[in-house]
């Protein structure tokens, strides 16, 4: 098996990863779950997000906005699609990401030969217990990396369709929890590149959002080349806050306040891509849902507790752009699935009572 993970004694406590024990992580769904976490106050929801946001930039040289992104992502319950050619920092961004939150991390080496029992886990007969027993594969883990996602057949790829969107993984028939907070970060090269297996719609969409990392700036360039030739800066790399925690910031992003008429401008949004003339598939109903959810952690990484249009706009492409596919008229005139959503973006009109969204208006934020 070519992939890398924790060990199982420092994923689970003894006796979990066994079918008669409770529901938790790795375990059969049995009981019920634990009591979710409480919301964090404003002050320690910045102070968490900035020394994550610090870690990162410290790493990844002139990608602010992709490491926001990645943590906006993070904090609205999504999966992470970093996609750009080899070299540009993918994997890094994912690593960094991971290290800076003191959790469960595993990675996966996506091959062509790799199974989905690799990824899920399988069940084991043990001849002492002359019983079977499940052993959790690489995707227990609080982060999970898939690197070079797409270089694997679409059978493996579609293990993680139920893990991404149920936090569960489903195994001769027992299903089995997922540790939350749960994060998939997918690396992938573009679909031309040799040896790569694109990835169906179905698997696309499960990604709330993709990040294309594009090539650094001559400064951010040389800073690499002063800093990076000795050591790699991730080495230094250390949690800078805890898997609570995290849980904490997603319980404050999911108090956000959302007005009817950002859900309204949202569906608008939805709805037009599915009416336009360019594109033979158009966003989902689930891309509606995921592009607000993206829309209230960055009005909390912005210090609102409710969110704007500017929100909604500012993660469209990021969240639309992967999940539509274009006519191909469209795509021989030049249009791409970014310019596409921009165009979609300027021509749904934003009322100046909905763009001001006073907090006095606001009442029932909780």
């Amino acid at each position: 098996m070519d992939y890398h993970r924790i060990s199982l004694d420092e994923a689970l406590p003894e006796g979990q990863g066994r079918r008669e024990d409770s529901a938790v992580a790795g375990l059969p769904l049995t009981r019920r779950p634990a009591q979710p976490p409480a919301a964090m106050d404003a002050e320690a929801f910045r102070s968490a997000s900035e020394r994550i946001l610090t870690a990162i930039n410290t790493v990844i040289d002139g990608k602010a906005e992709a490491a926001k992104l990645a943590l906006t992502v993070l904090l609205a319950q999504g999966h992470l699609l970093l996609e750009d050619v080899p070299g540009v920092g993918k994997t890094l961004l994912a690593k960094t990401l991971a290290r800076t939150i003191d959790c469960s991390v595993s990675r996966i080496q996506f091959t062509p030969d790799l199974l989905p029992s690799d990824v899920t886990g399988v069940s084991i007969y043990n001849q002492a217990s002359r019983s079977f027993e499940f052993r959790p594969g690489a995707v227990f883990a609080n982060i999970v990396i898939g690197d070079e996602i797409n270089r694997a057949s679409a059978k493996t790829q579609s293990a993680l369709l139920e893990c991404m969107e149920e936090h569960q993984v489903t195994v001769d028939g027992t299903s089995y929890r997922l540790d939350e907070p749960f994060m998939v970060v997918a690396t992938q090269n573009p679909i031309e590149m040799e040896g790569t297996y694109p990835l169906p719609e179905a698997q696309r969409d499960r990604f709330m959002a993709r990040i294309s990392m594009g090539y650094p700036d001559k400064e951010a360039e040389m800073e690499m080349l002063e800093t990076h030739q000795a050591t790699s800066p991730l080495a230094k790399v250390t949690p800078v806050v805890t898997a609570g925690e995290v849980a904490s910031m997603i319980a404050t992003v999911r108090q956000v306040y959302v007005s009817q008429s950002i859900k309204e401008y949202t569906v608008s949004l939805g709805r037009a891509t599915r009416e336009s003339g360019m594109l033979r598939l158009g966003a989902s109903p689930r891309s509606m849902l995921q592009l607000l959810r993206a829309a209230k952690a960055t009005a909390a990484l912005d210090g609102r507790d409710f969110v704007l249009p500017d929100d909604v706009v500012s993660v469209a492409e990021s969240v639309l752009a992967h999940r539509i596919i274009l006519d191909r008229k469209a795509a021989s005139a030049g249009e791409t699935a970014q310019s596409v959503v921009r165009a979609v973006l300027a021509k749904i009109p934003v009322s100046p009572d909905l763009a001001a969204a006073p907090a006095a208006a606001l009442p029932n934020r909780r």
